[in-house]
């Protein structure tokens, strides 16, 4: 959500003051019962259009027909259940992450963001019924909500007050969860696609020392993922709730900072990366939508401080169960930067240029490096990207900048055909008409009528609807290959769903599993790194998969005299690896057919030695250390190593052997 980014201070536990801008699948049981609800009261609400109006608007059955769910990835593309592109376009319904802002009475509207209190139910539905809220959301060309939630709406026993949901009584007496459910029955009865998003812990908006930084402010990891693992299996047969967002803006607390990789409990990649795939494993059919990190260090000169975003994605990727199911997220707003809280004044403000002071070029290029870099193709980081966070001050505002941040942002969306999400959709305009949050693309009156982006007025209009019709990707996508890599900095990485229910397979070390369908094929020396591909996958055939310890299985020639030698056995290929240091095992799959026992051997014992052409070539899988990898048409056979000249054990080459005879 937009917000300033000063809460990120250590010198105190307030937030610093900011600019002022508007402040910023069956269902089970209940569920069943609510969609049936929320079916009856879409046909009961719809009298009071009339006909003409409700054929000049695009339809649910429309959008219901034009794609399949569940979504999945090709590379940097999102598709459907068919192949075909589903470019998410779409906007934040925000509300049931909370709107009171921290301190008075939660019910003066004066304590609440933009004077909006959402008694934690997306907002809206106090003044307008779903069917017309459903109908004004085809109007503005969306085809998927990001709907963000409380970790505390899950836990929220109380029924929601009867002011909040006056313009659909039959919600009367509902929990603030029984209400997220019956939107979400709402709009995917109407062919929306619905990514959940945990927006908040508390209810508290937004965004700065609020109890909300990270996961688990507030409130334990395993909790983290046990409300996860709930709204999964709550939604999980329903094809059109296609991803789960798994934490909103991750950010600095008063005193420690989030981090990419570093093993501890406030390591955001090990963090998502178990939480995706808890939830692969409970729904295998959810896109896991990883935002980076929003901020980082103490915004002072000579401190070290920004906002990170993907940036740390270029070197430490991450790897999940489904190769096809992880996107990557990040927000942009003109008023920040990439080193600029967005604070204006106070111990938050730096002079750090903000993201509307940059030129056309200066701005591509920032939000490449943080963020658009990820959708190259080919490399072990590459994913769809979804900006499911932008936006600015619409109906009347002067900013001048912002404007033109706004113009030159969307015109990079639209260059790079990227997916999006606009923040935020529904906000209240006051009983004379006028938004009380200028930022949302539809307000609504006490009364209910609606003001649009496209109604006469707001200068946003041209942007968002070149956005929204911008030409782009469609039609079926081409598979793709994969590259992922394995991380045992810290410990294991075990991403088959076939290992992870089985036994521990080398007991005391660090292990590394490729995910179920691809092959290793490629170690680093000493860090333990690996990479995965299923680049001419040879695929697994019957029978039992190999722990080996020992040369055993070394024939055909000894191909790394006097070196220690971990082999597959001859028609199986390795598919993971362990090490306590030194190497102590592979872990080899049997081949569906047969394998070529050619020798090739890789060395890398004083360099690098990988491919200069496919395999991730393009990108770094494990900085600062020496890699060795096979080519893509080959597979990993055996890895050669010694204690000899203080070599510790550590990989020194690979036995690469072709995929086919040549």
């Amino acid at each position: 959500m937009r917000s300033a980014q000063s809460s990120l201070h250590a010198a105190s536990a307030a937030a610093a003051p900011v600019r002022t801008r508007a402040v910023a699948r069956g269902l089970p049981g209940a569920l069943a019962a609510a969609l049936l609800l929320v079916c009856a009261t879409i046909g009961a609400q719809a009298a009071p259009f009339t006909e003409t109006t409700a054929a000049a608007l695009p339809s649910g059955t429309q959008l219901a027909a034009s794609w399949t769910g569940p979504l999945s990835t090709r590379g940097r593309y999102i598709v459907d259940a068919t192949g075909e592109r589903f470019k998410l376009m779409a906007g934040n319904w925000a509300g049931a992450q909370g709107t009171w802002q921290g301190s008075g009475d939660i019910d003066n509207p004066a304590n609440n963001q933009a004077g909006q209190i959402s008694h934690n139910i997306p907002l809206g539905l106090d003044r307008a019924p779903l069917a017309r809220i459903m109908a004004d959301f085809h109007r503005l060309g969306l085809n998927s909500v990001r709907l963000p939630f409380a970790n505390a709406m899950v836990h929220d026993a109380s029924p929601v007050p009867d002011v909040a949901v006056t313009a659909n009584p039959q919600l009367r007496g509902r929990t603030p969860l029984q209400v997220y459910d019956a939107v979400v029955s709402a709009l995917t009865a109407d062919g929306f696609a619905v990514i959940l998003n945990n927006h908040t812990t508390s209810y508290r908006f937004c965004c700065g020392l609020d109890g909300n930084e990270r996961w688990n402010s507030g409130q334990s990891t395993q909790q983290w993922e046990n409300d996860w693992l709930f709204l999964v299996n709550r939604y999980k047969n329903n094809k059109r709730v296609v991803g789960a967002d798994l934490r909103n803006e991750v950010r600095r607390d008063t005193w420690d900072n989030p981090n990419w990789g570093w093993g501890d409990s406030h390591d955001e990649y090990a963090a998502f990366e178990e939480a995706g795939n808890r939830i692969l494993q409970a729904d295998p059919e959810m896109l896991i939508i990883m935002e980076g990190i929003n901020w980082t260090g103490i915004p002072a000169a000579g401190l070290d401080h920004g906002r990170p975003l993907l940036t740390p994605v270029a070197t430490l990727s991450n790897t999940l169960i489904r190769s096809d199911k992880l996107v990557y997220a990040a927000h942009f707003y003109g008023y920040t930067g990439p080193a600029n809280t967005g604070a204006s004044s106070g111990g938050g403000a730096t002079n750090d240029p903000l993201y509307e002071d940059f030129t056309t070029g200066q701005l591509a290029q920032v939000v490449n490096d943080e963020a658009l870099f990820v959708t190259r193709s080919g490399q072990h980081f590459t994913a769809p990207v979804w900006i499911s966070e932008f936006g600015a001050a619409g109906r009347g505002s002067a900013d001048a900048k912002e404007q033109a941040w706004f113009d030159r942002f969307t015109d990079i969306l639209v260059r790079n055909d990227t997916d999006f999400a606009q923040w935020p959709i529904v906000g209240w305009s006051n009983a004379s008409g006028t938004p009380q949050d200028n930022w949302a693309l539809i307000s609504y009156d006490p009364s209910g009528k609606a003001l649009s982006v496209n109604d006469p007025g707001d200068w946003r209009a041209a942007d968002w609807n070149r956005l929204v019709n911008a030409p782009g990707l469609t039609g079926r996508v081409a598979g793709v290959n994969h590259w992922n890599m394995l991380d045992l900095d810290f410990g294991d990485q075990n991403v088959s769903a076939r290992m992870l229910a089985r036994p521990d397979w080398s007991p005391g070390n660090r292990k590394g599993n490729c995910p179920d369908g691809q092959r290793l094929i490629g170690l680093s020396r000493s860090k333990g790194r690996g990479l995965c591909t299923d680049a001419a996958e040879p695929g697994v055939g019957a029978g039992d998969w190999v722990v080996v310890t020992d040369e055993r299985y070394v024939s055909h020639g000894d191909w790394a005299v006097g070196y220690s030698k971990l082999q597959c056995p001859d028609n199986t290929f390795a598919v993971g690896y362990s090490r306590n240091t030194a190497m102590t095992a592979l872990l080899c799959a049997p081949s569906a057919a047969a394998l070529p026992t050619d020798a090739g051997d890789v060395w890398f014992d004083s360099g690098d030695n990988v491919p200069t052409s496919g395999g991730s070539n393009a990108s770094v899988w494990a900085p600062g250390d020496w890699n060795g990898q096979c080519a893509d048409n080959e597979y990993l056979a055996g890895v050669a190593y010694t204690f000899k000249w203080v070599s510790r054990g550590v990989p020194d080459a690979l036995l690469c052997r072709p995929l086919t005879r040549k």
